[in-house]
């Protein structure tokens, strides 16, 4: 008798799966391309700033912490019932992302990007062994700028609170200084806190580098915590000791010693004292934990196996979730990157250096210019500074207008919330008041931000709001979302902000000064169409 022998196909089989595979890994990441591309195009434009130079290490950083965790990941290849959760956790990424490319928001492409590839791993591992891989996932919102109005924000509120740590410090060391705002005045030389000395610049790698040390580290949660959370006071207080130091050293020295080469030295080596300091901190924390072990060991950083790791994605096994999935995500990027987005309109305008000199019974001074710094921050496409009068010996009106062309992709308005602290200003009593024209203004009333600010004796009465394509709007974070929604829907984001401004003079009724900004209101409200277009659109409301 004749014994059949039956051949054993688990090496073709094995092939052919690791061929789907292949195939599935190319098409996410084709697919995944096509569909983030403008978002991909920002994150480049975005790292080329000196607070973002850090994006690129992202990536590869969450990818060796993927790898890493997947060494405690059983066989990916078994039968797999839990994949059609992570399915709708990948329909939620694509709504932010089809908003942000219709409305040309690169910010919402690229969170929807980061939820998008939570979503594959849910998908290909299934909920229970794919939820945990959160952290290398999370990681990479390390890799995204802040949103403008929050950078700014931030931005500004790190320098003033850097300036009074710093300013605090010379004082201790007995010179006599004066802060201004964001400027430390030491007499002969005045030095300028600017953006790129608030902090930022260490603060976001710095943080990034804390999640990496939470994550590797083998300890207590609460230990984790505080090496994440440290990174913050570490990086404002180390700052503040900077622009300190530099400060002292240009009372001692001169001026060069906060230029060129001493600036930049000066900045490596507080970045580097930072990083130390955590070290540090790890250090204590892990005598703390009384288990003996040295800090290297308790830090996985171990790149072994992290190739066959790699390797064993190819074993991926297709399923319904997968090609769903796929197919999903295929046609929404064939439909929003076909001409489905709306047309940007052009917007005819008059230049504002065109603004008339005489407004009723008010005459303007020469516009003013602003500094080249100042200009550079502020990104307008156009703008108008004048101060307007009745009579010379009565109080005048300061008229700003700035207007944007586009206020999505990165550009938009900074609220004076955010500008005049930064020249020096406090702002007291901000808040929303409605407030009564006269009827040569064609509307009875509007709602305006009414401020007061000071500045030593000086004290102003402050008004601003945001034209925003035919909305007077108060919010700017308001005005942010109704210009999304109007990019998508009129192919226009274009928009402006006005603040008038007058004197508060000693004694002086605030009601007087109100009625003063009241009647210079009305009278500029039918020229400002001409300049800042959209007064006349009629939009629906909602």
């Amino acid at each position: 008798m004749t014994l059949l022998h039956t051949p054993d196909f688990s090496d073709q089989s094995r092939t052919h799966a690791d061929r789907v595979g292949y195939a599935i890994c190319v098409a996410l990441l084709v697919l995944g391309v096509v569909l983030f591309w403008p978002g991909i195009v920002s994150l480049g434009d975005a790292w080329l700033r000196p607070e973002y130079s850090h994006g690129p290490l992202i990536p590869v950083i969450s990818l060796f912490l993927f790898l890493r965790q997947m060494r405690g990941l059983d066989r990916i290849e078994d039968p797999v019932y839990d994949r059609w959760p992570g399915f709708l956790v990948l329909l939620g990424a694509l709504v932010p992302t089809a908003i942000g490319v219709l409305g040309r928001v690169p910010d919402l492409i690229t969170y929807g990007l980061i939820l998008w590839i939570y979503a594959i791993v849910l998908i290909s591992f299934g909920w229970r062994k794919g939820a945990p891989f959160w952290p290398p996932v999370l990681h990479l919102a390390f890799m995204l700028p802040l949103p403008e109005m929050l950078y700014w924000k931030l931005s500004i509120e790190l320098q003033l609170l850097s300036s009074e740590l710093g300013v605090a410090l010379i004082r201790s060391m007995g010179v006599p200084v004066f802060l201004m705002g964001n400027i430390i005045d030491l007499g002969i030389y005045k030095l300028q806190v600017a953006e790129a000395c608030s902090g930022l610049r260490y603060l976001f790698p710095i943080l990034s580098f804390s999640y990496i040390f939470a994550v590797l580290y083998d300890g207590p949660r609460w230990h984790k915590a505080v090496l994440l959370i440290s990174a913050v006071p570490i990086t404002i207080v180390m700052n503040a000791f900077r622009i300190g130091v530099i400060g002292l050293l240009v009372d001692a020295y001169g001026i060069e010693q906060a230029e060129g080469f001493m600036h930049l030295a000066e900045g490596w080596a507080v970045f580097l004292a930072c990083i130390a300091i955590l070290f540090g901190f790890a250090r204590v924390l892990q005598r703390l934990g009384g288990d003996g072990r040295s800090l290297a060991a308790a830090l996985d950083l171990s790149w072994d196996g992290l190739g066959a790791q790699a390797r064993r994605v190819r074993r991926l096994r297709p399923s319904a979730p997968m090609l769903t999935g796929i197919t999903v995500t295929a046609a929404l990027a064939g439909l929003l990157h076909t001409g489905s987005a709306t047309t940007a309109h052009p917007v005819e305008r008059t230049s504002l250096l065109l603004f008339p000199a005489q407004i009723g019974s008010w005459t303007a001074g020469p516009q003013q210019v602003l500094a080249p710094r100042i200009t550079e921050v502020l990104d307008a496409d156009d703008y108008l500074a004048a101060s307007y009068r009745l009579a010379d010996d009565q109080p005048g009106v300061d008229l700003f207008i700035a207007w944007y062309r586009s206020q999505i992709g990165g550009s938009g308005i900074h609220s004076p919330e955010v500008c005049l602290p930064a020249g020096g200003w406090e702002m007291l009593g901000i808040r929303r008041q409605t407030v009564a024209l006269d009827d040569r203004a064609g509307a009875a009333q509007m709602s305006v931000n009414r401020a007061i600010i000071q500045q030593g004796l000086n004290r102003k009465l402050v008004w601003y709001w945001f034209e925003q394509r035919g909305r007077r709007m108060t919010s700017d974070y308001a005005a942010k979302a109704v210009t999304v929604l109007d990019s998508i829907m009129l192919g226009r984001s274009d928009g402006g902000l006005i603040r008038v401004m007058t004197d508060l003079r000693p004694r002086e009724d605030i009601a007087v000064a109100e009625a003063r900004l009241r009647e210079f209101v009305s009278e500029t409200a039918t020229v400002l169409p001409r300049f800042v277009p959209g007064a006349e659109l009629q939009l629906p409301a909602f």
